[in-house]
């Protein structure tokens, strides 16, 4: 994996995260819902008696507990690649890979916030990836 591959994922974990609590979200509000009851005759016996929204809830716990867990993992390696960006000793260097993975920035606005030309702004980005140690 590339450097560039590897704090690409700081983006994708973020994405990921949101996704997650959208579907929480999406979840609990299926929790809120109320069918209305049926009042003609049951020919099976074996229809469950349980309201619709317990197995909404049911859901609902299940899921949250699951993308919690997944949402706890994905923080850990947004941490992790942070980490590995504020262990460059050139403080260029780690200004604009902070900039422009974790900020998202453009070039362009990473060269106004430092003084210096797009150009520039790239190339210490290509040498700051060269220096880059992907953890394993």
């Amino acid at each position: 994996m590339t450097a560039h591959e590897y704090l690409s994922q700081y983006k994708t974990c973020v994405r990921q995260i949101r996704f997650n609590l959208m579907q929480i979200e999406n979840l609990k509000a299926m929790t809120y819902t109320i069918s209305s009851p049926s009042w003609g005759e049951r020919v099976s016996g074996t229809r469950s008696t349980d309201p619709p929204f317990v197995k909404a809830l049911e859901r609902y716990w299940e899921q949250e507990e699951k993308l919690l867990a997944e949402n706890v993992a994905l923080e850990k390696k947004k941490e992790e690649i942070v980490a590995t960006i504020n262990a460059l000793e050139n403080e260029d260097e780690r200004y604009i890979l902070l900039h422009r993975y974790i900020n998202h920035m453009t070039w362009e606005d990473i060269g106004l916030e430092l003084l210096m030309s797009e150009r520039n702004v790239r190339r210490f980005s290509k040498t700051a990836l060269d220096h880059i140690v992907v953890p394993s």
